[in-house]
């Protein structure tokens, strides 16, 4: 059974038809998939929704369609949610300082990344889904299995 975390960057395709997306709707299709998220995404949702209003992307009923979309996912389980909690915080700053310099990896990415590890060293996650390059290529150097809807290629390190 494929699992997958899914960054927010990932996540936003599922909700938006862009370059990307076809993938991203592919993974949702495969059978008896299953697609983690964590608590961050649903606020960094918000963050992405702004920022294409502003953009002029999208209009306030499609964020609101959004925001439908999204809440029916989460309540249906097609999106299980990971909690936050201070041990991410604190293994998200040991990731900042192992790859904030070399790899220009983001604060909100560590700790994206580090609730991922939790999950893969659980045994509930084995892919991490980003349509960011640099965020990918600091998760495959983590040990995980990448993939960018982006680029549907293997991040090579």
């Amino acid at each position: 059974m494929p699992r997958y975390f899914l960054d927010t960057s990932a996540v936003a395709k599922l909700y938006r038809s862009e370059l990307g997306s076809e993938f991203v709707d592919r993974i949702f299709s495969e059978r008896a998939s299953q697609h983690l998220i964590s608590r961050l995404t649903i606020v960094e949702m918000e963050s992405v929704l702004a920022l294409k209003v502003r953009t002029g992307e999208i209009d306030q009923q499609a964020v609101l369609v959004v925001r439908r979309r999204l809440d029916a996912d989460l309540g249906r389980s097609r999106l299980l949610v990971a909690a936050v909690n201070d041990d991410h915080f604190r293994s998200a700053r040991q990731l900042l300082i192992k790859h904030g310099a070399s790899e220009a990896l983001r604060s909100l990415d560590a700790l994206q990344l580090s609730i991922a590890i939790e999950l893969r060293r659980a045994g509930l996650v084995a892919v991490f889904v980003a349509a960011e390059q640099k965020l990918c290529r600091v998760a495959a150097l983590e040990g995980f299995a990448v993939t960018n809807p982006e680029h549907q290629a293997p991040i090579v390190i």
